[in-house]
């Protein structure tokens, strides 16, 4: 039988070539934004279907998947947990790439397969060294595909804990430890702690490097949102940096000016008409901004933060930072 592949981005050539039975990408969680769902939501979202779960809001891990679930041979059991579903193939492949939000998602996986043995004899860990998006077709790329044995899963429930934790103190403390087993974690969490508060500035790299490429004469948000290789840093997505953008922009003291005045109060969910506010937007860094992008000014301290890293809470009176060890708020 075909393999199943759990992955973190979907491929077209995974279904159109036969390479697979089904491939899924669980998307409903977002590891990086916002408050760590709880135990119990984990829990239910891999769990046998109930009445409980909702189609029209994808929130069984079934619900992935589209219109391969027509072809699929397994299309029978998709009402099971997703460990129980596994068993129905020899093989179940595990594709996560260097993106971090990807990384977190296979070690929430890992940690999840771990209480289930006939499960993990049957996964294989595809070490995926590139960032999938944008590919279409394998080529002559065939990442290496290794057993999931002990060692990683050890690994990636420690990662995981690390990130649900209430303080970031457990990521540091991951970083002194052998991550091999897992070899494109390491990099992932060095990406995720620069995103905490700097000591100087207040502010997280994805910050400073947008004040950077404002301050350089971008004014447009398509090249801070879009362009990777500008942009540089890979933690959050479009809408994320938007958020971000958001705070830098309308707090009491802007680093930012420009920004459409709409977005103070559309719904963060309200896509359509954000992503137009966002194209009318003519940015430029204010006096303020340049003294933080100088290290000269602490943002945090005349601005409100109110953000989440991992299962810590980022606030004014409670603000983690950096530079280049953790400071204790």
């Amino acid at each position: 039988m075909k393999p199943l592949i759990l992955t973190g981005w979907l491929i077209p050539e995974f279904i159109e070539n036969g390479f697979a039975d089904l491939a899924l990408d669980l998307a409903f969680f977002d590891f990086v934004w916002g408050p760590q769902p709880s135990p119990d939501e984990l829990a239910a979202h891999l769990g046998p279907r109930t009445p409980n779960h909702s189609h029209e809001g994808a929130t069984h891990w079934s619900d992935w998947g589209g219109g391969q679930w027509k072809q699929s041979k397994s299309r029978k059991y998709r009402d099971l947990s997703l460990a129980e579903f596994c068993q129905q193939y020899e093989t179940v492949e595990l594709w996560f790439d260097v993106r971090p939000k990807a990384q977190l998602k296979l070690i929430w996986l890992l940690d999840y397969f771990r209480s289930y043995p006939e499960t993990v004899g049957r996964l294989k860990l595809r070490l995926v060294d590139l960032e999938m998006i944008g590919l279409e077709k394998f080529g002559r790329w065939d990442p290496p595909a290794v057993d999931v044995t002990e060692k990683e899963l050890a690994t990636a429930s420690a990662a995981w804990q690390a990130w649900r934790s209430p303080t970031p103190l457990a990521c540091f403390d991951l970083l002194r430890t052998d991550l091999g087993a897992l070899p494109l974690l390491r990099p992932v969490l060095i990406d995720l702690i620069e995103e905490l508060p700097s000591s100087s500035t207040g502010l997280g790299a994805s910050e400073m490097r947008m004040l950077e490429l404002i301050a350089r004469g971008y004014s447009l948000t398509n090249a801070l949102f879009h362009l990777y290789q500008l942009r540089q840093t890979r933690v959050f997505s479009e809408w994320e940096y938007g958020y971000l953008l958001d705070g830098l922009a309308h707090g009491p003291r802007p680093a930012v000016a420009g920004l459409d005045e709409q977005l103070r109060t559309l719904d963060r969910e309200n896509f359509r008409d954000r992503h137009a506010a966002y194209l009318r937007s003519r940015l430029s860094i204010t006096e303020f901004g340049k003294a933080v992008l100088a290290h000269q000014e602490d943002f945090s301290r005349h601005n409100p933060i109110d953000r989440w890293w991992g299962g810590t809470h980022l606030t004014n009176d409670r603000l983690w930072r950096w530079d280049p060890v953790l400071l204790v708020p």
